[in-house]
């Protein structure tokens, strides 16, 4: 794929980091279509959620407009925070229902796009997943569909990755209490390393202090340390699993996949630490190169990407997510948020991540690899180990 270079006279007055982006006027007679942006930019998940954004924004600064049934559109991204809150999740969907969006992208957390999901499927408003990996997300509503693995296959490549990469026979499992991502990636892992070489603990809401949990993964005899917690409860649980040495390896899903993870694990050498995930830096080098361009050139950019240029997965495939709704748009020849749908099951497209297409049964994309990668605690920075998958 081509990527343009940003005209800087033009794009300048385009540079928005307002809930809605787009160009600040417009001609009087300019059609325009909205694709609503339904992500966490605060709470446990707002840094992630903020760099799924940024891959959005820098695809429609990229690509403004499309053109839908022979007329050219504005494409105008209504953008919604759903504050890593279940409840707020439903409040942000609502919103996006009452701007009527033809078409949703995200959200960043399982467990807030399933909240939301029923609202985007009685208004017959199509939402694309970027990220959003368990398979509650899309079972039995067909108004939601993904451009990500899901995780009984992540769950899988993760326990296959520990047995081959490692020889473990025990591993030590910890999720957050009524999490839906990481209770629900904790037992597809236990059932593909078998549950009864599995300790499973859970921690409460609000916890703050991680190293009761990390004594017990010690004490108990496993190989392998497995917590796809949130970013915020990961750094807090490396702290404690450098402080009181846990020797053994940690690995994680995608939500670990972040700069703030290896920034946390940087200096911390008796940390050994994988994680899967969708994109590794270096795969598109022309894509990368312009997207650190983009976000070096706003301060804004710099700091919702946790400050540094570093280009996580999850940027990716907010990125891939916009061109698959826009080629929906196409498809559909309409703005009616029904017909999008429909043309959705359809599309195909070839992205910075790979070929996008959706099953026939969930709206899932058919994805067979996950990237594994090393965080290098003197670099500070992802090591690629290879592709995985089942």
């Amino acid at each position: 794929m081509r990527i343009r270079k940003v005209a800087a006279v033009t794009m300048a007055a385009c540079l928005a980091a307002s809930a809605l982006a787009g160009c600040g006027s417009k001609k009087s007679d300019e059609k325009v279509i909205k694709i609503g942006v339904f992500e966490p930019t605060t709470g446990e998940n707002g840094g992630g959620g903020y760099q799924e954004v940024l891959g959005i924004r820098y695809a429609n600064e990229m690509h403004p407009t499309v053109n839908i049934g022979g007329e050219e559109y504005a494409v105008r991204l209504v953008e919604v925070d759903n504050k890593s809150d279940k409840t707020e999740a439903v409040n942000a969907a609502q919103k996006l229902v009452s701007e009527k969006v033809s078409v949703v992208l995200g959200s960043y957390g399982s467990g807030v796009s399933i909240a939301a999901g029923q609202i985007f499927a009685d208004a017959k408003i199509p939402a694309i997943g970027c990220s959003c990996t368990n398979p509650q997300v899309t079972e039995g509503n067909d108004y939601y569909f993904r451009v990500c693995f899901i995780d009984p296959f992540q769950g899988t490549v993760l326990a296959n990755f520990a047995k081959d990469q490692f020889s473990a026979t025990k591993a030590y499992c910890l999720a957050k209490q009524g999490d839906d991502y990481s209770v629900g990636l904790c037992n597809y892992f236990m059932k593909a390393f078998g549950e009864e070489n599995c300790v499973y603990e859970v921690f409460p809401e609000g916890t703050s202090d991680y190293s009761s949990y990390v004594t017990s993964a010690k004490n108990s005899g496993a190989d392998v340390f497995f917590a796809p917690v949130s970013i915020e409860a990961a750094a807090l649980i490396l702290d404690q699993a450098a402080t009181q040495d846990l020797g053994m390896p940690m690995l994680a899903g995608d939500t670990w996949d972040s700069n703030v993870i290896t920034e946390a694990a940087k200096g911390k050498s008796n940390i050994d630490l994988y994680v899967t995930t969708f994109y590794q830096e270096g795969g598109n080098a022309e894509f990368d190169a312009a997207f650190k361009e983009w976000i070096n050139s706003d301060s804004t950019n710099l700091t919702n990407n946790n400050g540094n240029d570093m280009i996580a997965a999850v940027s990716v495939m907010g990125y891939d997510a916009y061109y698959v709704a826009l080629e929906a748009l196409k498809a559909a020849g309409s703005t009616n948020p029904a017909d999008v749908m429909t043309a959705l099951w359809d599309v195909t497209y070839d992205g910075i991540t790979g070929h996008i297409a959706f099953d026939d049964e969930n709206g899932d994309a058919v994805r067979d690899l996950a990237y594994v990668k090393h965080c290098n605690t003197e670099t500070g920075a992802w090591d690629l180990v290879g592709e995985q998958g089942v």
